[in-house]
């Protein structure tokens, strides 16, 4: 486990668009790549392009937290319109990513980013998030429900030409209606 020495957790800007891309590639290899042919991996990584984070760090309707250590991107928290494939009648956003570095784990980043994912969906207006979660990723399971997300719906999440098998969980922000 790293000594932390410096912690600190800002809003992205269009300038952190270069770290997040290499993060999120990092993030997604170190805990998934083992389950991928590389071109399905590569396909994937598309997604975290440079290119790709600039475009959303310029959009308002996404919200990203990074979090750096002694001045290297060790994590970070994405939220964004739902592209989920689940109805809702509530005013619903999504958190894509909520990504820690194997290294850094443990260090209670990922309850740090909770927290700002809530209170940002809140301020937003949001009245449910969604996620979608591999359905053997048990420990970001737990996670997710130890804040009271709930299973929804199953989910074939694409990683290149491969289906995972991915769970859709929801919490609500506000009473049903």
């Amino acid at each position: 486990m790293n000594a932390v020495t410096d912690l600190r957790y800002r809003d992205a800007g269009p300038d952190d668009a270069a770290a997040l891309a290499e993060l999120g590639r990092a993030t997604f290899m170190e805990t998934f790549g083992h389950l991928y042919r590389p071109e399905d991996a590569a396909a994937f990584l598309t997604r975290h392009s440079e290119q790709a984070w600039a475009e959303q760090l310029a959009d308002a309707d996404f919200a990203v937290r990074i979090v750096e250590a002694d001045g290297m991107a060790v994590a970070f928290a994405k939220l964004g319109p739902n592209e989920l494939p689940l109805e809702s009648d509530r005013k619903t956003i999504e958190l894509y990513q909520l990504y820690v570095l194997e290294a850094w784990q443990g260090h209670r980043i990922g309850r740090v980013l909770m927290d700002w994912i809530l209170a940002e969906a809140r301020r937003r207006g949001a009245e449910e998030i969604l996620l979608s979660v591999w359905t053997r990723n048990h420990r970001a399971q737990a996670f997710y429900q130890s804040y009271g997300f709930a299973f929804a719906a199953p989910y074939a999440f694409m990683v290149g030409e491969q289906a995972d098998e991915d769970e859709i969980y929801r919490l609500a922000l506000v009473p049903a209606r």
